[in-house]
């Protein structure tokens, strides 16, 4: 075997790069919607009744709309090339350190047909979930865009007699937030960091079993995780790090929770050890 390539850049810390930046563009662009919907209200809230009224609404929510399309267009190019091109890096990069962890050649990584049918699976997976939060930041900035213009029809009409309530309207449709299954609402960072880290760490982490058992015929690996997280979520009292597993075992739990940060590295020095269980020491 030969010496462990050398980067300038440490594996786990190129990771941390790559959900950084995603997640700093995915949040600039969310902000698009907050901007826009300060400036529709800013506007809104200058309709009176007369003639030009319902050619100032008109206008206004063009704007807004016009605004959440170009947010539309941007978060999904984002999300397209986190699947098409960060999460197949933090893969690639997953299975390099793993090659390397195990003193193997780096250079053993190719892009076989299993490798690639495990990055389509996960990166489809993922990119439908992001989607999913795009399309419903989509139907929020609707919905407020809605409620916005009927309560200044009310104004220009003459039915009510005070501007809109912009606060009571920011309220009911605050569009930095993302709305879990829960209803819990939670800022767009917090959000993203969550949802990128996640499935940044779980392909790389896959890279990882994958090369293990496919490239090194590898039955075992070592755990690397924080001291209290437990095996199946943080809570759990059997203990991940410095355990060794099965290749199994781990790709049935590649992480115990959102924010884990585990690392798996093959073992195939262990292959054929007798009496070796799940779960003991490395």
């Amino acid at each position: 075997m030969t010496a462990p390539v050398q980067r300038t850049v440490d594996g786990r810390e190129e990771l941390l790069l790559l959900i950084a930046a995603a997640v700093t563009q995915l949040a600039r662009e969310w902000k698009r919607l907050t901007t826009a919907q300060d400036a529709l209200l800013r506007a809104l809230e200058r309709i009176r009744p007369g003639v030009g009224a319902t050619v100032q609404i008109r206008n206004a929510v063009r704007d807004f709309n016009g605004e959440v399309g170009e947010f539309d267009r941007a978060v999904r190019a984002i999300a397209e090339r986190w699947a098409v091109q960060d999460l197949p890096i933090a893969y690639r990069d997953g299975a390099v350190r793993a090659l390397e962890r195990a003193r193997a050649d780096a250079r053993l990584f190719r892009w076989t047909t299993d490798h690639q049918a495990a990055i389509t699976t996960l990166t489809a997976s993922f990119y439908v979930d992001v989607v999913g939060r795009i399309q419903d930041a989509v139907r929020r900035a609707q919905a407020f865009v809605r409620a916005a213009q009927d309560a200044a029809r009310e104004v220009a009409f003459g039915s009510r007699h005070q501007g809109i309530d912009s606060g009571r309207l920011a309220d009911d449709h605050p569009l930095s937030t993302i709305v879990y299954r829960d209803d819990s609402r939670h800022p767009v960072q917090d959000w993203a960091r969550s949802a990128l880290g996640y499935q940044a760490v779980v392909t790389a982490n896959h890279a990882a079993i994958n090369t293990g058992r496919l490239d090194l015929n590898a039955q075992w690996m070592e755990v690397r995780d924080g001291s209290e997280c437990g095996w199946t979520g943080h809570d759990d009292h059997d203990h991940a790090d410095g355990t060794i597993r099965s290749v199994e075992d781990c790709a049935d739990y590649p992480i115990a929770h959102f924010g884990c940060i585990r690392e798996l590295f093959p073992r195939p020095d262990l292959n054929g050890r007798r009496g070796l269980v799940s779960g003991d020491p490395a």
